[in-house]
């Protein structure tokens, strides 16, 4: 959505009302008077009464000024515009991020419950060695650390015996 900054003049010279639509940029004078004469500086537009339209905005800064006598009231605009832009009200990105959180934990309870039954088959079918009269166990894997004792060295092992306490 567009962001609009402007820089008003003195507080006590009044407001000046800025509307976006679009690449379209009105500005209404705080004066109040007819015969306003504006200043856009540079800005091409067109000027009905107190407004100040500028079509086709480039989202360039601009200083525009109004006057009616001697009184003169000045803007800083500093509005970027877009064409293809839409602009939304609070209401409606809150309600854009509630849904998201909304589907998201859902999708959260939906892997949780999918996870959770799975886990629960997985577990009756995790033995997926065959079963039956044909199957051998192989022999153990032999420890490292663990020789077996050859013949002439029973000597080594002499001293082991199992001692009483």
């Amino acid at each position: 959505f567009p962001l609009l900054s402007f820089l008003m003049g003195l507080p006590s010279q009044g407001e000046f009302l800025v509307e976006i639509s679009g690449t379209t940029v009105t500005i209404t004078c705080p004066l109040e008077d007819e015969g306003i004469q504006w200043d856009p500086s540079g800005k091409t537009g067109d000027a009905e009464e107190r407004k100040f339209i500028i079509k086709d905005h480039d989202s360039t800064p601009a200083n525009l000024s109004c006057s009616l006598g001697n009184k003169k009231h000045q803007l800083y605009l500093n509005a970027r515009v877009c064409a293809n832009c839409e602009e939304l009200d609070a209401l409606t990105v809150a309600g854009i991020i509630t849904a998201d959180l909304l589907i998201t934990l859902g999708v959260l309870i939906l892997v949780y419950y999918f996870s959770k039954g799975r886990k629960g088959r997985a577990s009756a079918a995790g033995d997926s060695r065959p079963r039956g009269p044909k199957t051998q166990r192989p022999p153990p894997v032999p420890n490292p650390d663990y020789e077996p004792i050859r013949k002439g060295q029973r000597e080594v092992y002499a001293g082991l015996e199992p001692r009483g306490f």
